[in-house]
C-alpha cells in the first residue's frame, strides 16, 4: 500500500535557481536567485523528509545549495574587489604628486 516514489519538482527548481544564481554571481545579481534557491532547498528538503523517501531529488537538492553558495560566494567576492577598488581611485587623486619643478 506504500505509494511509488515520485520526483520532487522543487528539486529541479533548487538546481536551476542555485545554477542561475552560480553563473551570475560574480555580477552580484545572482545573489537573489541563490537566496531564493536556498530557501526553496530547505522547503524541499523537509517535503522529502517528511514523505519518507517517497520524494526523489535529493541529488539535484544538494547540487543547487552548492551552486547557491557558489554564487553567494561569487557575489561577495566581486563586491569586496570592487570595493577595494574604489578605494584605491579615491586614495590616488589624479595628476602628478611630486612638488612643482621636480622633473
Amino acid at each position: 500500500m506504500d505509494p511509488d516514489p515520485g520526483p520532487s519538482s522543487k528539486a529541479r527548481a533548487v538546481f536551476a535557481l542555485g545554477l542561475v544564481g552560480f553563473l551570475t554571481g560574480a555580477f552580484i545579481g545572482g545573489v537573489i536567485p541563490a537566496t531564493i534557491a536556498l530557501l526553496v532547498a530547505r522547503q524541499a528538503a523537509r517535503q522529502a523528509y517528511e514523505a519518507q523517501g517517497f520524494l526523489t531529488g535529493s541529488a539535484w537538492i544538494r547540487r543547487g545549495r552548492r551552486l547557491a553558495w557558489a554564487g553567494i560566494v561569487l557575489a561577495l567576492t566581486s563586491l569586496v574587489i570592487a570595493s577595494i577598488a574604489g578605494l584605491l581611485h579615491l586614495a590616488a587623486p589624479p595628476g602628478s604628486q611630486f612638488a612643482p619643478g621636480t622633473d
